[in-house]
């Protein structure tokens, strides 16, 4: 099992380099296509057939320079890429935003590949600032999001895996297996575990780890509490670990009750410091 088709998120973002090699490394490595697609920002439900500026009056002109924006974006990755022995690759020019293309295009891909919102980007700035997000609940293929800030130059020697029984959690863990099976050390975390049949069972992480085991993955379970934060007490083991990704399930709770009380998945998307694999 191994990913085969991956698609980066291609933009002028200031992050899109670190983004860009990481995406291409990780597809040499799995010997994957690798699709890199920028989207031109305007949503493809506010053109007519053919991309003509709809009668509501969108400026063509305006249109044209996020198309060229885009494309520019796409010769970058092309450039950056090239230059990595990408087993398969192609540019992929998209007429739609950021939200609604990456949904749109994920259903053919393995992995999606996006970067962290970063509010002090110029290039960017208050825009797309719940984009990981976005994708995430709504592409139904696990995301990749790479901090805005450091540099990634490959991922998956050592993970760290967030278990809570959930089935977000079991989904991000399965969807990790193609990293898993070749890193040389894996982590399953527990934080706050609920003892019993219809939480963690009597030893809490046992069975996961089990279950990974038959996948020819050894792992260390550890088990901790956390002062209330769950999300950060992850990205302190994450940090004490070594890690160099973080796989964890997205909101277990639904998205509303996170943007009002918080939670674990908001925690990690605004203070990651590693790669985090997310699945929904």
């Amino acid at each position: 099992m191994s990913y085969k088709t991956i698609l980066l998120h291609t933009d002028m973002a200031r992050s899109a380099p670190v983004r860009t090699q990481l995406a291409a490394t990780l597809a040499r490595h799995q010997q994957a296509h690798l699709v890199c697609a920028a989207m031109t920002g305007v949503s493809r439900y506010v053109q007519k057939p053919g991309g003509r500026p709809p009668h509501t009056g969108f400026p063509a002109d305006l249109m044209e320079i996020a198309a060229r924006r885009a494309r520019e974006a796409l010769c970058d990755a092309a450039a950056m890429v090239g230059k990595l022995d990408v087993p398969s690759h192609e540019q992929r020019l998209v007429e739609d935003d950021a939200y609604g293309g990456l949904t749109l295009q994920a259903r053919y891909a393995d992995l999606v590949v996006v970067s962290q919102a970063d509010r002090d980007d110029p290039a960017t700035g208050s825009l797309l600032q719940d984009l990981p997000e976005h994708v995430v609940l709504n592409c139904c293929r696990p995301v990749l999001t790479v901090p805005c800030a450091g540099h990634f130059t490959s991922i998956g020697g050592r993970i760290l895996a967030a278990w809570d029984g959930s089935q977000s959690a079991t989904r991000a863990i399965t969807n990790a297996l193609p990293l898993l099976r070749q890193a040389s050390s894996v982590t399953v975390a527990v934080i706050d575990a609920a003892i019993g049949a219809d939480e963690h069972g009597e030893e809490p992480g046992a069975d996961m780890a089990q279950y990974l085991a038959r996948h020819g993955v050894a792992v260390d379970v550890v088990r901790e509490a956390s002062d209330g934060d769950v999300g950060e007490a992850l990205l302190a083991m994450a940090d004490r670990r070594h890690a160099d990704l973080l796989v964890m399930g997205a909101f277990g709770h639904t998205r509303f009750r996170e943007m009002l009380l918080g939670g674990a998945t908001r925690t990690v998307l605004g203070a990651m410091t590693v790669p985090v694999l997310l699945s929904h």
